[in-house]
């Protein structure tokens, strides 16, 4: 599932109208709605975060775009998994949150523990196929690791190093700076070193949210590998609206062929449009609790030319017209005309 939250471009219109360039701009181009960005319950592909990210660094000429993006982030972007993290019992516990939950904030990227005994390996990975070459996108990642962690230990807390992939984009004396300790360039792999020690300070431990938390994501966390068919329904659900959720592009978002798309689907047991209608159903019977709403603003939601359509869909899905399933899941309540469906809902494909 190549997807990941908007609050992971959070700050980039800010830092890129800063240096002089166009956010929104540059977000249309990468394919993202501007305003997604910043918005936890707003998806779109890593590929799209990638695309954003290099291109602001290059039109703006700044070659430490990505550690600049970093500094206007933390712990809070990650939702539920920060809550979960930073009400931890130790560091260690928190890193632990990480590695098991990251896949709610963007099932794209994994942060794994190679523990030591004196010193502990944070890696970072992204997980899309062959993703391309996005230098600045792994300094983004590793200065928001930076940020965690200084969150969690303190912001003076220094790491022992910090392992680059690439040549530098900047002065080495820069990075040193920036991480507070040596960088290992053109690394095999990508990550932050830091002592054994650290990772088993305590945090102020608060056990009710943190169980809490954990039981939520326990929920929504699919701890084996996500099939096609999981992976697409975030997109799906952002395109609804636009009338855009057709095979090619989904596809070409994910970086495959429309057909081996299909074929993916198929072999799976579904295809694309039994897929696209389940987001749908799921939907509807989200928005029909909510008597705010109206249903011709819902069936515009959900792609459809016309409010009849929605009419029929519920028929088949429910057995029942929207009204009715409004009265009996609303409560009967009396639909206040004109609101708008808000993205900011709770609902999630």
């Amino acid at each position: 599932m190549s997807v990941i939250r908007g609050t992971s471009l959070r700050g980039y219109p800010e830092v890129v109208t800063e240096l002089g360039g166009d956010p929104n701009a540059l977000l249309t181009s990468a394919g993202i709605r501007p305003d997604d960005v910043g918005d936890f319950d707003a998806f779109f592909t890593y590929l799209s975060l990638i695309h954003a990210v290099e291109s602001a660094a290059r039109t703006t000429r700044t070659p430490d775009f990505g550690r600049r993006l970093a500094q206007r982030q933390g712990i809070e972007m990650f939702g539920p998994v920060g809550v979960a993290a930073r009400t931890a019992e130790s560091v260690a516990g928190a890193i632990d949150i990480f590695e098991s939950y990251l896949g709610a904030y963007s099932p794209s990227n994994s942060v794994t523990v190679d523990p030591g005994d004196e010193t502990s390996f944070l890696e970072f990975k992204i997980l899309i196929p062959y993703p391309p070459a996005c230098p600045q996108t792994i300094e983004l990642a590793l200065g928001v690791m930076l940020r965690v962690l200084r969150f969690l230990l303190g912001s003076d807390y220094a790491p022992t190093a910090v392992h680059i992939p690439h040549t530098p984009l900047a002065p080495q004396e820069e990075y040193r700076r920036y991480f507070a300790c040596a960088p290992t360039l053109s690394s095999a792999r990508v990550g932050i070193t830091v002592l054994a020690e650290d990772l088993r300070r305590p945090l102020v431990h608060d056990e009710m949210a943190h169980g809490v938390v954990l039981d939520y994501l326990d929920t929504v966390v699919d701890r084996h590998r996500p099939t096609m068919s999981s992976s697409i329904r975030p997109l799906i659900r952002q395109l609804l609206p636009t009338g855009s959720a057709a095979v090619p592009l989904v596809a070409e978002q994910f970086r495959l062929h429309p057909k081996t798309l299909r074929r993916r689907l198929v072999a799976e047991g579904t295809t694309f449009n039994a897929v696209v209608d389940d987001v749908r159903r799921e939907m509807a019977e989200h928005y029909l609790r909510d008597p705010d709403i109206t249903l011709s603003h819902l069936a515009r939601e959900l792609g459809y030319a016309e409010q009849s359509v929605l009419s029929r869909s519920c028929q088949r899905w429910f057995g029942s017209s929207p009204g009715t399933l409004r009265e009996e899941w609303g409560g009967g309540r009396r639909s206040r005309p004109g609101r708008k469906l808000s993205r900011d809902a709770d609902y999630q494909p």
